[in-house]
């Protein structure tokens, strides 16, 4: 006999379900009109009610949520990473500067001319190696980046989240970041909704 109990509860779950979906939708909609004309063109009926179907359960939003902290802390960390070499590229300046101050006080007359001389390949040598460096911190950041991009379409399209796969084309990667803006905005709104309800 409590075999049968799911059958009859199955109904209020799909009509609950139901209800959710309309409700996220009729709210993924309203989100939409905030969007460009262009972004809102390329957001079919379709495209929403299938996000809408994704989201009824809450755990894209925590994917989403847990894809941005992971993006966040890449982000300082890269940053962080930029601003040491930048220091150590300053203090590598400072040095040669200090040490070339020190050479020219020290120099006699008529060496002057061949010490600045040198002085000033030194010093150029040491710029091309800061911007060559720089160049190579510049590339591995955009790469990790990228790859970041990638790992997040591809959570998400294992997730099911409609509009989501691994690509480069640009059209398609401002339509997923105008679906990603309208799940965060759509999961601040209900966090506001639960914290008026508790």
């Amino acid at each position: 006999m409590a075999g049968y109990m799911g059958l009859y509860e199955e109904p209020a779950d799909i009509a609950q379900q139901q209800e959710r979906h309309y409700y996220l939708l009729s709210e993924l909609q309203s989100l939409v009109k905030d969007l460009p004309s262009s972004s809102q063109q390329r957001l079919s009926h379709t495209i929403l009610s299938d996000l809408a179907l994704a989201l009824i359960d809450g755990t894209v939003f925590e994917i989403v949520q847990g894809l941005l902290e992971i993006q966040h802390l890449t982000e300082k960390n890269l940053y962080n990473q930029r601003v040491k070499l930048h220091a150590e590229h300053r203090a590598l300046k400072l040095d040669l500067l200090r040490k070339q101050t020190d050479a020219l006080q020290s120099c006699k007359p008529h060496n002057m001319s061949v010490l600045k001389t040198a002085q000033q390949k030194e010093m150029g040598s040491l710029e091309q190696r800061i911007k060559e460096e720089q160049r190579m911190m510049d590339e591995k950041i955009v790469l990790e980046l990228d790859q970041k991009v990638i790992d997040q379409q591809s959570t998400l399209e294992k997730a099911g989240v409609s509009g989501f796969y691994i690509t480069t084309n640009p059209q398609e990667l401002t339509l997923q970041m105008n679906l990603l803006e309208l799940i965060r905005k759509l999961q601040q709104k209900e966090s506001q909704t639960n914290k008026v309800y508790s």
